[in-house]
């Protein structure tokens, strides 16, 4: 079976890299995006297991992320993750059919373990 595949959509580079090396290195297959529109391209053209996107981005916000991915691709996984995390937020971002919710600074192990079981590992 192929590797599951993550994509990350993070406008701070160094967010995409950590997440980037950690999920390879439990052999996922995964591409990093620094804004929302190309990623939505991307995704227009290949299935992804589970995207990882940032709430606050200067393009298009992550909300907005989620929405087109459940519309377009409702097996698709999508975790939010965010600097600004609030009970509003997390409600929201479920609300819309989000399968989980992240505040950062991101706990790796954490976040790793739900990629599992979101996956049924």
């Amino acid at each position: 079976m192929a590797s599951p595949k993550i994509m990350v959509i993070d406008d701070e580079n160094i967010v995409g890299k950590m997440l980037k090396v950690s999920f390879q290195r439990e052999g996922y297959t995964v591409e990093t995006f620094l804004h929302a529109e190309p990623a939505l391209q991307r995704l227009s053209e290949e299935k992804f297991d589970i995207v990882i996107t940032d709430l606050k981005m200067k393009d298009i916000d992550g909300m907005e992320v989620l929405k087109r991915i459940k519309k377009e691709s409702p097996d698709t996984k999508v975790i939010m993750i965010t600097a600004f995390a609030s009970m509003d937020t997390s409600i929201e971002a479920f609300r819309e059919k989000a399968d989980d919710f992240f505040p950062k600074p991101i706990k790796i192990d954490e976040l790793k373990s739900r990629v599992k079981k979101l996956l049924g590992d």
